[in-house]
């Protein structure tokens, strides 16, 4: 089984080197494609970084959205999915026609939408947001603006408490994130009482409420690595339990739900990626008329000051 794996890793080693591709990881990945991608991050993190590369190729193993940001931010590459299927329930609870809708109604609101969203419904947004610099976003629109924040409604309550922005939302989230209980954490925390919480806002407002610290994924491992404590229970998607694991081997982390399983992220392997390079597909590919618009939208979050 170690020589098949082998012989595998190998071979899309060699195709990697064939096409000039570059293999892209989300934290959330199996283990297995994390520990052969060349960069793993979150999914603008990614995207970003994918367009700093001379790779005439970008192998991104993560869902849709992710590949499109990849496809916005590098137009002249080529962006395969290995798995085309891959999907975000959490992007899917928006669609372009309805916030087309809703912003026909509202003219005037400031819409700031999760880059965990279709390219279309960024193209319809002023500006984008992450996880991590979501408050930061908030707090650069001018005052007596309306904010209305899309999709994710857990992410548009904790922004609105951190930044003290009245703001409105959208009613989706991240079902994975919003099925995690306070109780969940809290069973977990009795069995680990040294163990520090950290929490993604996308968990419930009562989950953050107990957490000693809410965090993107990027944030979570930067957080783990600076910190003294040597236990942490990790409210997120149970993916980055690996690099957290593997870049902190002398502490311990716990996931409080054996829930927190992500299937669209757990889609894509090995051989996928392999047959992905082999057939140049499938490939994802942004209309040059929403790419420019979307583009425009990332660009207003990255001329966001970060102590904004």
């Amino acid at each position: 089984m170690e020589k098949s794996h082998k012989s595998l890793v190998d071979e899309i080693r060699r195709l990697q080197k064939e096409r000039n591709a570059i293999l892209l990881a989300h934290n959330y990945q199996p283990d297995e494609v994390q520990e052969i991608a060349d960069i793993t991050g979150d999914s603008l993190e990614l995207a970003m970084r994918a367009m700093k590369t001379q790779a005439r190729v970008i192998v991104l193993c993560g869902v849709h959205f992710m590949a499109e940001s990849a496809s916005i931010l590098s137009p002249n590459k080529t962006v395969l999915l290995p798995r085309l299927e891959a999907g975000c329930p959490m992007a899917d609870m928006v669609d372009a026609a309805s916030l087309a809708a809703w912003r026909k109604q509202h003219p005037e609101a400031v819409v700031v939408t999760y880059v965990n969203s279709s390219a279309e419904v960024k193209a319809l947004s002023d500006i984008c947001c992450t996880s991590g610099n979501a408050v930061n976003v908030v707090r650069s629109i001018p005052e007596g603006k309306d904010i209305f924040m899309v999709p994710d409604r857990n992410l548009a309550q904790y922004v609105s408490m951190a930044s003290g922005r009245k703001l409105t939302w959208w009613d989706g989230c991240c079902p994975i994130h919003d099925r995690l209980t306070a109780a969940e954490v809290m069973e977990e925390k009795e069995a680990h009482p040294e163990a520090l919480v950290i929490a993604h806002p996308e968990c419930t407002p009562e989950v953050l409420e107990i957490a000693d610290a809410v965090l993107s994924t990027s944030g979570m491992i930067d957080f783990c690595h600076r910190a003294e404590a040597k236990e942490f229970i990790v409210a997120t998607e149970s993916g980055l339990l690996y690099r957290l694991r593997k870049s902190n081997p002398g502490k311990r982390f716990y996931t409080p739900s054996g829930e927190m399983i992500c299937p669209d992220m757990k889609i894509i392997t090995l051989e996928d990626i392999r047959n992905s390079l082999v057939t140049m597909s499938p490939v994802v590919r942004v209309p040059e008329e929403v790419r420019l618009k979307a583009k425009a939208a990332l660009d207003a979050m990255l001329a966001v000051p970060r102590d904004a």
